[in-house]
Parts: C-alpha cells; sequence; structure tokens
C-alpha cells in the first residue's frame, strides 16, 4: 500500500512540476524597475496575457515579488530551479482559490480509508531504490493543463491510472479526465474539487476509465455522456 501510495505521489509531482511552457530570464531584468516592467511585457506576450491598464499594474507588482521570489530561490543549492510560468502575476492566494479549492470535505484524508485484507505484494525486488523518475521510464504522459476549473483531484487520479496501467501493460495511454469531472458526482464535485480516493473508487466501481480522445477535456461542468463512460472503456482499474 505504502508503495501505491508513493507511486501516486510521485506521478502527480511529475505533472505538477511541467505544468506550463516557461520563460528564462536572467539577473539584469532585475536590476531596475524599467528592466521588470520590460521582463513583463515580455512575459504578457510569451503567455498571450491581456488585461486593463489598472488591472496591468496591480499585476505587475504580484509579478515583480513572484520574480524576485523565483531569483533567490534559484541561486540557492536546491535540488531544483523555478522558471516563469502562466501563473507568474497570480499571488499564492489567488492561485490555490482558483486551481487548489474544494467543497468536498476531505475528513476521509486524514482519517484514512477502511483497510482491507489485502496487503502490498512485490515480485522479484531484492533492492529498492531511493527514488525513480517514472518520466524516464516512459510512464507519464504529456503535461496537460487543467484551465480555469479546480479539477486537480482528476487530473491526479488519472496520472496515477495511466502510469499504473503503462506498468503493468507497457502501454502508455492518455485518459480522460473529464469523465470524471462530469461524471464522479457521488462525493466529487467537478471544477469544485474532489479527491483522489473518491475518483479512484468511481473508475473501480464502475469497471475502468475511457481514453482522452473519446472523452476529451473541456475545463468546465458537464453532463455525463452515458454512452462514452459504459461502452469505450480503456483502461480497467482492479
Amino acid at each position: 500500500m505504502e508503495m501505491k501510495k508513493f507511486l501516486v505521489v510521485a506521478l502527480s509531482l511529475a505533472m505538477v512540476l511541467g505544468i506550463s511552457e516557461s520563460l528564462d530570464f536572467h539577473g539584469k531584468d532585475l536590476e531596475s524597475e524599467e528592466s521588470l516592467w520590460d521582463l513583463y511585457e515580455r512575459w504578457r506576450s510569451h503567455h498571450t496575457v491581456s488585461t486593463c491598464l489598472d488591472e496591468k499594474h496591480k499585476r505587475f507588482n504580484v509579478f515583480k515579488e513572484n520574480v524576485k521570489h523565483v531569483h533567490e530561490t534559484n541561486k540557492m543549492d536546491k535540488p531544483f530551479k523555478l522558471k516563469l510560468n502562466k501563473f507568474a502575476d497570480m499571488t499564492n492566494h489567488e492561485f490555490r482559490s482558483v486551481y487548489a479549492g474544494s467543497k468536498v470535505k476531505h475528513h476521509r484524508m486524514f482519517c484514512g480509508a477502511p483497510r482491507g485484507n489485502e496487503s502490498f505484494m512485490y515480485e522479484k525486488v531484492d533492492k529498492v531504490p531511493t527514488s525513480v523518475d517514472w518520466r524516464e521510464k516512459g510512464a507519464v504522459t504529456a503535461v496537460k493543463d487543467q484551465g480555469q476549473c479546480g479539477s486537480c483531484w482528476a487530473f491526479s487520479t488519472i496520472v496515477a491510472v495511466e502510469g499504473i496501467n503503462y506498468i503493468k501493460t507497457n502501454k502508455l495511454l492518455s485518459l480522460s479526465e473529464q469523465e470524471l469531472v462530469d461524471c464522479d458526482k457521488t462525493e466529487n464535485q467537478g471544477c469544485n474539487g474532489g479527491l483522489m480516493e473518491y475518483a479512484f473508487e468511481f473508475i473501480k466501481k464502475k469497471g475502468g476509465v475511457t481514453a482522452e480522445s473519446t472523452y476529451p477535456y473541456r475545463a468546465a461542468d458537464g453532463t455525463c455522456d452515458a454512452e462514452k463512460v459504459l461502452f469505450h472503456i480503456t483502461v480497467t482499474l482492479n
């Protein structure tokens, strides 16, 4: 069970780290207000960001603080580097409210799910590595974008299932987050948030999940397409 949880976390993190195309900058871009403004304009052009003049000045102040944070963090001896993605003019509170908010009760996440009788089994494993980059092993699909929809729970669930399916079958298939957003409404609430645990239960009870190509993502709540869900199952979760 612990190894399964580790896989879910690792695959979810891989997706988050690569969530959006970024813009590079250099220390000289922070030397003056003018150079920061030039960087801001380049960033706006790079990500096709359009705002009114008053909002533009407000966003510049947020952008400026985020640029400084990225620059200072990258000077530290850390095993990662930060870049300016398309969220660089949002505060942490704004980002969490738009993309990580959830109206779903999280009590089960803290209490833990009821334990079954099964235990985790492994086969022919003598040494366990300290870490595994599943991207390098081909178990992670290309970066996806959830858009203006609080569906991170669906993306986290799907990327885990995609990875587990690859490990079992050696086939990497892009699966449908929109199916979960539209159809898993017993506990989860689409663009208003949800939990991976509930989503796994939904997929297992239904017998599987369909492909992204069959049920494409729209970044909005919709009506469940029963025909696609019932007759176009691509991957099962047992």
